[in-house]
């Protein structure tokens, strides 16, 4: 039955109204970050490629005057009371329906208090362990835990104990089916890769941050979109273009991120990108993501719950990024990926085939059954691993797969050092400068002047055969430049070299080398 809702006066439109809003007159209406948020289906939508946007089909509007018009037009019958003239002559009351003013909308939404409406914490496109161990399964809002499940795909209820025979064929389909045919480069590669395939079921109950996950390979056409449409199309995925500059990568995230996707991708990034920023690596290491709103000058924050990936073929990372970053590494050794027989593979055309609702169905049920089978065994750990601010993380994935017999997690973490730019350059200065000096300590201008080319005769020479650490744009600094540069690396290990700082007899700065056998 609609709402009747009798409005009057200003102060008493605005009464009764704010206080109809609280009492849940309007189905499907919750509060986040203190706005009235209304939850809507999305048509379209739906991605008919891996590398495609697969969005979440609900989304969480905030409720406008406008919006709070039609959806009071939708779900109530708002009046006020008239009079006029009868056929005899004596007045008369009616009742008139109409849409109350925009100023009397605006009032009624502009508080931040909303007693007794339910808080939405997020949306997401899948079920999710809660932090008790117990499955959120059930579509629409979970009051325990502020989360709506709007779910991709329609799952049968997966049971909270799955029988031995549910477990051993899940296993078989993820790993002899949906995961075998993929060239993965080492056992780290296949055991990372279905790690951060659970990551967004798990992401609740671990309460941990989530490392950023680089699909790469050496050739392309190896499977690398397939993998990333693996989550993304579970959980609902955004696929960018990789932004090369920090202000656009800033923007472009702090815009996804007002998005209902569970994965974000920057798909197909130039062969041999270096992945280096600050911005990023700021991102993976927060749980709540900050800053200006496009298009004002007020400040947002958001909290980071997406698992962000990028794909390409043989990518690099750089600064604080290696530490921040597992690699699922595919090398399929051969000149043309592409040609090899499918009609012999576990699932022929997975690209295609993952496409498809009922596939992804069978992906997540196997998944869910792997993950309530472990957490039946009280959700054990690995409490040997460590991976920074991620440990929490690790150890809980760690766990996963090693109830499930899946090797190798983690255990190519030296791999990823290999393709740290920062890393291999300054590793091979402080090498270099140590076989060139030793010990002996200098100033920022004594090494600048040991690194000027020599010219013999026609000849110019090297003396650190290219070794020398520039500035970004590839040039050798200057001896001040040099100095902000060795400052900003002393005490940091670079294998078993160290760049060491001080001061001399006379007050100035002044840089050495030590070096630690193993």
């Amino acid at each position: 039955m609609t709402e009747r809702l009798q409005i009057g006066t200003g102060p008493e439109s605005i009464r009764v109204l704010k206080a109809a809003l609280v009492n849940g007159v309007l189905p499907d209406t919750y509060v986040s970050a203190g706005s009235l948020v209304h939850m809507e289906a999305v048509s379209g939508g739906l991605a008919t490629a891996a590398d495609e946007d697969s969005p979440l089909p609900v989304s969480a509007s905030v409720v406008t005057p406008a919006g709070l018009a039609g959806l009071l037009a939708e779900h109530a019958y708002v009046y006020r009371l008239r009079s006029r003239k009868s056929d005899t002559g004596d007045p008369e009351t009616f009742e008139e329906e109409v849409t109350p003013p925009r100023e009397i909308l605006s009032s009624v939404l502009a508080g931040k208090t909303w007693p007794g409406v339910p808080p939405l914490r997020g949306i997401i496109g899948a079920p999710v362990l809660r932090r008790d161990g117990t499955l959120l399964q059930r579509p629409g809002y979970d009051p325990q835990t502020g989360l709506y499940l709007a779910s991709k795909v329609a799952l049968p209820p997966v049971p909270d104990e799955p029988a031995p025979q549910q477990v051993n064929e899940a296993r078989r389909f993820l790993l002899g089916r949906f995961l075998r045919d993929f060239p993965w480069a080492s056992a780290a590669d296949r055991a990372n890769y279905v790690a951060l395939l659970a990551t967004p079921i798990l992401r609740h109950f671990t309460r941990s941050l989530t490392p950023f996950a680089l699909i790469d390979a050496t050739m392309p056409s190896s499977g690398k979109t397939i993998l990333t449409a693996g989550p993304g199309m579970l959980y609902g995925q955004r696929v960018m273009p990789w932004a090369y500059s920090d202000e656009e990568l800033r923007k472009s995230i702090t815009a996804v991120l007002a998005e209902q996707v569970g994965v974000v991708i920057w798909d197909n990034l130039a062969e041999g990108t270096v992945i280096d920023s600050a911005v990023l690596a700021q991102l993976i290491t927060n749980g709540v993501w900050s800053d200006r709103q496009l298009g004002a000058s007020r400040n947002i924050a958001t909290v980071n719950d997406r698992l962000w990936m990028a794909t390409g073929n043989n990518l690099q990372v750089g600064g604080d990024m290696a530490s921040r970053t597992v690699r699922v590494h595919l090398d399929p050794n051969m000149p043309r990926p592409e040609l090899r027989d499918q009609s012999t593979f576990g699932i022929p055309h997975l690209d295609q085939w993952i496409t498809v609702p009922a596939n992804q169905l069978t992906v997540l049920w196997h998944l869910l059954v792997l993950v309530l089978d472990w957490t039946r065994q009280g959700a054990p750990k690995v409490t040997g691993l460590s991976m920074r601010q991620f440990t929490p993380w690790a150890q809980a994935l760690g766990g996963f797969l090693a109830h499930h017999g899946i090797d190798g997690f983690l255990t190519n973490a030296a791999d990823v050092r290999e393709i740290d730019q920062d890393e291999q350059r300054w590793g091979a200065f402080l090498a270099t400068w140590h076989e060139r000096h030793g010990d002996r300590r200098m100033t920022a201008a004594e090494l600048r002047r040991d690194a000027e080319p020599m010219h013999l005769g026609s000849d110019v020479h090297d003396p650190w055969d290219g070794q020398f650490i520039t500035t970004s744009s590839g040039r050798l600094p200057n001896p001040l430049q040099l100095g902000r540069l060795l400052t900003g690396q002393a005490g940091r290990y670079r294998g078993n070299y160290v760049l060491r700082a001080g001061t001399n007899e006379r007050g100035r700065a002044v840089y050495w080398i030590e070096h630690r056998d193993e």
